[in-house]
């Protein structure tokens, strides 16, 4: 039976396949973006908000680590904030505050903000695919259950 669910777990699949990413958070980008500087990254996490400028949109975003098919982990600390950069104007209800992306993309640079008079180095990605995960994730995640008994919800 164990076998049965670690199989059925281990069934999604990646949402990027074959990609190449250097294995880097947010944070050390931060800490030495003029090492990653043009690396490629793989990076999931929960959209804090969008800002749309006279070309571009920028989308912060917080980090969480990514499992194996690629969705954010909620339940593990964060990894740090990061902004995703799109060409043109972005309409925000497209990319809501609170919805789960994962993206590949390159970094290019960094921006400075302030977070509660603290000054906060974001790394900036461009040319990204993105990814936008469903409204409800990840609470409509499938579950299977094996069992005999009755449940009360």
């Amino acid at each position: 039976m164990p076998v049965l669910i670690a199989g059925l777990a281990g069934c999604a699949a990646p949402v990027f396949k074959n990609v190449a990413a250097v294995p880097a958070t947010p944070t050390d980008v931060a800490v030495a973006p003029e090492r990653y500087h043009d690396a490629t990254v793989l990076w999931g996490g929960k959209i804090l908000g969008v800002r749309n400028l006279a070309d571009t949109t920028e989308v912060e975003i917080v980090a969480y680590p990514i499992d194996r098919a690629q969705r954010p982990d909620q339940n593990a600390p964060t990894q740090g904030r990061f902004i995703l950069a799109l060409a043109g104007y972005v309409e925000p209800l497209d990319f809501p505050a609170g919805r789960f992306v994962t993206l590949h993309g390159r970094v290019e640079g960094t921006r400075a903000r302030v977070i509660d008079d603290r000054d906060f180095i974001y790394p900036l990605v461009v040319d990204a695919n993105v990814h936008l995960w469903p409204v409800n994730f990840p609470y409509d995640q499938p579950r299977v259950s094996f069992g005999v008994g009755v449940g009360i919800h």
